[in-house]
């Protein structure tokens, strides 16, 4: 069988598959364990707000216009 990836989630006492999937007799599986929704959007949050500091220091009000004769290829 080739590696497949199921959704599951812990009920407090096991594992529990979100769709019913037929899994052989002691197939071989791998568990990775997920953050918690709130953590992935406090993270993703952080992440946006790093971007547009960044964004507002490489592009601020002192920065130069540029135009398409500015550009170079690269060698």
């Amino acid at each position: 069988m080739s590696a497949v990836i199921l959704k599951a989630h812990y009920d407090g006492k096991g594992i529990v598959l979100d769709e019913p999937f037929d899994l052989p007799a002691n197939c071989r599986l791998q568990v990775v364990v997920l953050p918690a929704v709130a953590k992935v959007e406090e993270e993703r949050g952080e992440w946006d707000i790093l971007a547009t500091q960044s964004l507002a220091r490489a592009y601020g009000p002192n920065e130069p216009e540029y135009t398409l004769a500015d550009l170079k290829r690269a060698p």
